[in-house]
């Protein structure tokens, strides 16, 4: 049986570790492990970690950083590690971060943290599953969260 890594931070103002579960166990029979840590700068340890050492396949990294342009900077260094760690261990950390600015209001931030981490944790279940899926997918402008833009045309 599959094992999903769940690596979130407690930082983030939304429960997006319990959201990705949710889909998770709605699409599949998998085996979770859960990592939180305080922030996003300690993700691709945790990513690392739940790979290594609980023997996860694949890992979804959730974090939630703040509006400041510090906060951007560091979900730049933390995305950074994130691709890092997925080349020292050969295996998919898909990143889902919900900047604090995308959203108009807390209702809003919610329902984007909400929306994104459900498609990307369907998006894991594809990478595990059916990467075909992901085939048929190239190209159509998919965006996690928000609205599909289709794919451009000449």
């Amino acid at each position: 049986m599959a094992k999903v890594g769940i690596a979130d931070t407690a930082f983030a103002r939304y429960d997006m570790g319990k959201v990705a579960i949710d889909e998770l166990k709605k699409g599949a029979s998998v085996r979770i492990e859960r990592y939180t840590v305080p922030g996003v700068k300690d993700l691709p340890v945790a990513s690392k970690k739940l790979i290594e050492e609980r023997g996860c396949d694949i890992v979804i990294a959730l974090g939630m950083p703040g509006p400041e342009e510090i906060d951007k900077m560091c979900a730049h260094e933390a995305s950074l590690g994130i691709i890092q760690a997925q080349l020292m261990t050969n295996k998919h950390i898909i990143e889902v971060f919900v900047h604090e600015d995308e959203a108009a209001d807390e209702r809003e931030l919610a329902k984007l943290a909400e929306a994104r981490t459900r498609e990307h944790a369907q998006n894991v279940l594809k990478l595990l599953f059916n990467p075909r899926a992901l085939e048929r997918e190239a190209g159509t402008g998919q965006r996690q969260g928000f609205a599909d833009v289709g794919p451009a045309r000449i």
